[in-house]
């Protein structure tokens, strides 16, 4: 599966969901690149949506069949973050991080469940987290998203079986990313420390190996799944963490 086949993703204006969007335009598949704001010089074709909106993701689907006549992978990338104690956390970007974060996967799949069934092997892969089988305090808008997101993927997996469909939650620890770098020096004033040792003490206190995942890497194992080799994965997160839920 590659040329001649298309691949919807979003949040691939930067960081994971932009590393994916050009691993899977260099191997062949037109790519649809949805994002809030996209990159006109990005991979693949830009498409604009709001995911938290309902009504966007359905055109983003419509948007990738009316470009490429199909539609074989779906990759359910966006994501943002907010960090507060539970009795401060605001209600509102509560629903917002649950809208992009599940309800857009969730309807993303429903979308495009015809046209990936019609591929013969269609994908649906979504972007998790390491946080999508543990919890770190202050972050439960988002743990709760990624721990469903796996709930989802399982569920695909199974309606999806007898149509050749597979369903699949990449998992990964904390990543190279603008939204994680940018977080070094403000940790490093935060704790009077330098920033190799926010980085290594307090960002990646959780993996047993002190590195950042590269974007790339995420991609890498993108790649693998919507590709030929990735047809038994499917119902499963599937974990690279730096060793982090090995604890």
């Amino acid at each position: 599966m590659a040329e001649g086949h298309a691949a919807l993703v979003t949040g691939a204006a930067s960081g994971i969901g932009r590393a994916v969007a050009a691993r899977l335009a260099q191997d062949g598949f037109g790519v649809l690149s949805v994002d809030l704001h996209p990159d006109p010089d990005g991979p693949g074709t830009p498409h604009e949506a709001d995911l938290t909106d309902a009504g966007a993701n359905e055109a983003a689907v419509a948007a990738a069949l009316d470009r490429f006549g199909r539609l074989d992978v779906i990759v359910a990338g966006a994501g943002i973050q907010h960090v507060a104690p539970i009795q401060d956390f605001p209600i509102e970007r509560w629903q917002t991080i649950l809208a992009l974060m599940l309800t857009s996967p969730f309807l993303l799949a429903r979308h495009g469940w015809s046209a990936l069934g019609e591929s013969g092997a269609g994908r649906f892969i979504a972007i998790a987290s390491a946080h999508g089988l543990v919890a770190s305090p202050y972050k439960a808008a988002y743990v709760s998203a990624k721990h469903g997101v796996i709930g989802l993927v399982r569920t695909l997996a199974l309606e999806g079986a007898e149509a050749g469909i597979t369903a699949t939650a990449v998992c990964p620890g904390y990543v190279r990313t603008p939204l994680v770098e940018a977080q070094i020096p403000d940790q490093a004033r935060a704790h009077g420390i330098s920033e190799d040792q926010a980085l290594e003490e307090v960002i990646l206190a959780p993996h047993a190996i002190k590195e950042l995942i590269e974007p790339s890497e995420v991609a890498d194992v993108v790649a693998f799944l919507a590709g030929p080799a990735g047809r038994s994965f499917t119902g499963v997160p599937v974990t690279m963490d730096m060793g982090w839920t090995a604890r």
